[in-house]
């Protein structure tokens, strides 16, 4: 399962040391509603690796604002704190298969 993840325990997680994956959504979010299920499937299966979190918008405003997300659904591919990549929008599961599979 996807790790909830707030303003309040960000650095937290990004302090594991491992990959993160942090999904940006919001509950009235269309396209964000199609990738959640896909972001689902990879926490579990990519479980122990990679921390794989989502992150809701409209709760958590410093996160969000401290990334410069503007559209949702945003993904941001994270390893020793630093963005190494990022996918706006809906897409299929494999692009972020491949993704996941370039921070390890």
């Amino acid at each position: 399962m996807a790790r909830i993840v707030t303003d309040e325990n960000f650095e937290e997680v990004l302090n594991e040391g491992k990959p993160v994956v942090l999904d940006f959504w919001a509950e009235w979010c269309g396209p964000c509603r199609m990738v959640g299920p896909v972001i689902e499937e990879l926490a579990n299966e990519y479980e122990g690796r990679v921390i794989i979190g989502k992150i809701d918008v409209d709760e958590n405003n410093d996160v969000t604002a401290q990334y410069g997300i503007r559209s949702i659904p945003t993904v941001l591919f994270i390893k020793n704190r630093q963005v190494v990549d990022k996918l706006v929008g809906a897409a299929p599961k494999v692009t972020f298969v491949n993704k996941i599979e370039q921070l390890l």
